[in-house]
């Protein structure tokens, strides 16, 4: 059974606060990397693209760890241990431009490289801890 997010913690998911993903390679060393999100129920949702080591890792082990901090309080933080429901790219470009107009005030993701492949990714958390609770 997962956990669910307090009504602080979503609107903390609101904010335009970057998240830190936690996942593992091909070796089990950890990688780590900041990356936009918002929420879809209690899952989480973040997107990258294809060939970037983040997507192979949570492409191939299904375990992920997430983090926040509120920017306004560096002591409200979310942390989360989770794992990986959903790996899909469709409707992968309408997610990175939804979250770049999140992020940039920009109705297309400004990033976008000529032949990239976006992938959504979604995680659905086992534990969430909060500070302060």
């Amino acid at each position: 059974m997962s956990d669910s997010f307090t009504p602080a913690a979503r609107a903390l998911f609101d904010k335009k606060v970057l998240a830190h993903i936690a996942s593992l390679d091909a070796d089990g060393h950890p990688h780590v990397t900041p990356v936009w999100v918002e929420l879809d129920g209690d899952d989480i949702v973040i997107n990258t693209a294809l060939g970037r080591a983040k997507a192979r890792n949570l492409a191939n082990d299904a375990r992920v760890a997430v983090s926040i901090v509120d920017p306004d309080d560096n002591h409200g933080v979310i942390a989360v241990r989770g794992t990986v429901t959903g790996f899909t790219t469709i409707g992968a470009d309408e997610v990175i431009d939804r979250l770049a107009m999140k992020y940039t005030g920009e109705a297309s993701y400004p990033f976008r490289r000529e032949g990239e492949v976006r992938v959504t990714v979604r995680i659905t958390p086992e534990r969430i801890s909060m500070q302060p609770k």
